[in-house]
């Protein structure tokens, strides 16, 4: 079983004034602990492969960071169902929350699902897709500490990761074709949050959530 790095590594690492972080090459490193690691000037180095052998190296197209948490309603199950095979594709693991068919639900049951599991772990990343993309959005920022994007370009997607550490991507299957689809969640995936004087605005943000 691969090693998981986490933020609260990064931080561990921070309070024992560490300016680098070695772990094996195989580990999984979550996008949240790259983020903190960015934050905190930590350098998160990997170990160099000794042994060359086919079985010992790793392929570069596939670099897990974490896991993705997908859920859709019935109008966005059958596109979630493609971007499942994708994201297999570009190495990424995940878990379906639903649902499993095409049959009427109600897509805020699935917003829920996604955005619970992601706010539980930092390492985790959460997609939705159901008709239009906005009302799982609104649902899912219901949940303290989520930061649903819903994006409909890969400018939007990129933007909302590398200045607003988006948390979950949410797509409408109605508005966006397949290979439009394909192209905003590997962008989305792929960004990392830039920190720096983002990090101030992503903690306002989360701030308005404590006010009553």
């Amino acid at each position: 079983m691969r090693k998981l790095i986490t933020e609260h590594d990064v931080i561990d690492a921070s309070r024992k004034q560490k300016t680098e972080l070695t772990v094996s090459p195989n580990c999984i490193v979550t996008p949240s602990a790259r983020d903190a690691a960015a934050i905190r000037g930590i350098r998160i180095l990997k170990k160099e492969i000794t042994d060359t052998s086919p079985t010992q190296q790793l392929s570069p197209k596939v670099q897990f960071s974490g896991k993705i948490i997908i859920g859709s309603d019935h109008g966005g199950f059958e596109l979630k169902d493609i971007l499942k095979n994708y994201l297999t594709e570009l190495g990424w693991e995940f878990d379906d929350v639903g649902t499993h068919s095409t049959e009427s639900v109600d897509y805020p049951d699935f917003a829920y699902a996604v955005a619970e599991k992601v706010t539980n772990d930092a390492g985790l990343l959460g997609i939705i897709i159901d008709g239009a993309g906005v009302g799982s959005a609104m649902a899912a920022n219901k949940v303290c500490g989520i930061r649903a994007a819903s994006c409909q370009d890969t400018y939007t997607a990129r933007n909302s990761r590398l200045h607003n550490n988006a948390n979950v991507l949410t797509l409408g299957s109605r508005s966006l074709g397949i290979d439009v689809a394909k192209e905003i969640v590997k962008t989305w995936v792929e960004t990392r949050f830039e920190g720096g004087r983002h990090q101030a605005r992503v903690n306002k943000i989360m701030a308005i959530e404590k006010k009553k």
